[in-house]
């Protein structure tokens, strides 16, 4: 009978401390969402304030340019995202398929195997033959995925939750530029588009510091100076077009 897994606290750690054996794969889709939104915000922009320089009072073309730009990035991103995750999870369980025959037909090899990279990570070659043997008597399966190919067997990554998670943060970062641009502002559009954007991109840059315990203020000026970076270019591009069909 296949043992329940549990994922406890070792004895002895902080209690405040994460200490799940998952805590990795979410902090990943979180950062993946972040950056998502990221990508939402900075496109997205790019387009509407492009067209807004060139049509400044053509609320329609506007609009439209910035909701194909919203729909046409958040189902790249999805399909981007399903492709690549299903490309690792295949590649994932044909490993583990491999590693699961290997076992069944060289069980002494791979101990020896396993006992081998105990002994490269610094222990005594009778304590890392001792380790390899209590973990194979427990799972040997997951002894060997963890230690060998660096797979969790029991937590394959979606596909399905990383392409929807992708096309909900690109979209919400989308919607932002996007409203701002379509408000009743008239001339002061594009600057409170502008203003949002930057807003935007200081959170998210942030957020994905936080995640990564990067420094934060380098973060979020790289963020907010490549995304202005991105609309000055597109807007000086929009009144080049606008002025040339003038």
């Amino acid at each position: 009978m296949e043992q329940e897994r549990i994922d406890t606290p070792a004895p002895g750690a902080h209690p405040d401390e994460p200490h799940d054996s998952r805590i990795g794969q979410k902090l990943n889709w979180l950062r993946a969402g972040v950056l998502g939104a990221n990508d939402g915000i900075v496109s997205t922009a790019g387009v509407v304030i492009g067209v807004a320089a060139a049509t400044p009072n053509n609320l329609l073309a506007i609009a439209t340019a910035g909701l194909a730009a919203l729909v046409a990035g958040a189902f790249s991103m999805a399909g981007g995202e399903y492709v690549s995750v299903s490309t690792q999870r295949d590649t994932e369980r044909a490993m583990i398929a491999k590693e699961t025959r290997e076992l069944a037909e060289q069980p002494e090899e791979e101990l020896a195997e396993l006992a081998g990279f105990y002994r490269q990570r610094g222990l005594s070659p009778e304590l890392a033959h001792r380790v390899a043997e209590e973990l194979t008597a427990h799972d040997a399966l997951s002894a060997h995925a963890e230690v060998e190919l660096g797979i969790d067997p029991d937590e394959f990554t979606s596909p399905w939750a990383a392409a929807v998670s992708s096309f909900l943060s690109f979209t919400v970062g989308a919607l932002l530029p996007l409203v701002m641009i379509l408000l009743p502002l008239g001339a002061h559009r594009i600057w409170a588009a502008a203003v949002a954007v930057g807003v935007g991109l200081l959170l998210t840059g942030w957020v994905s510091a936080a995640l990564g315990r990067a420094p934060r203020t380098r973060a979020i000026l790289r963020n907010v100076i490549m995304g202005t970076a991105t609309m000055a270019a597109t807007y000086l591009i929009g009144l080049l077009f606008g002025v040339a069909v003038a």
